[in-house]
């Protein structure tokens, strides 16, 4: 598992790309891409890249929590 080098939700960048979704969520490059291609998840697509608002990445996690 990956160790989270980020201790809270404000440690996040504004705009998250793969990278810092795998070490935020501590899982796998290929785990990551599959989630951002899941109905639901809010990535978004701009010219082949992806990458998720800090905000919209925080409501996915509350709501796919319980909180």
């Amino acid at each position: 598992m990956k160790k989270c080098t980020y201790q809270n939700f404000e440690d996040l960048p504004l705009m998250l790309n793969a990278t810092e979704l795998e070490h935020a969520l501590g899982i796998s490059r290929s785990s990551v891409y599959e989630l951002m291609k899941k109905d639901g998840f809010p990535a978004l697509w701009i010219e082949g890249r992806v990458v998720v608002p800090r905000d919209k990445f925080i409501e996915w996690v509350e709501q796919n929590t319980g909180k």
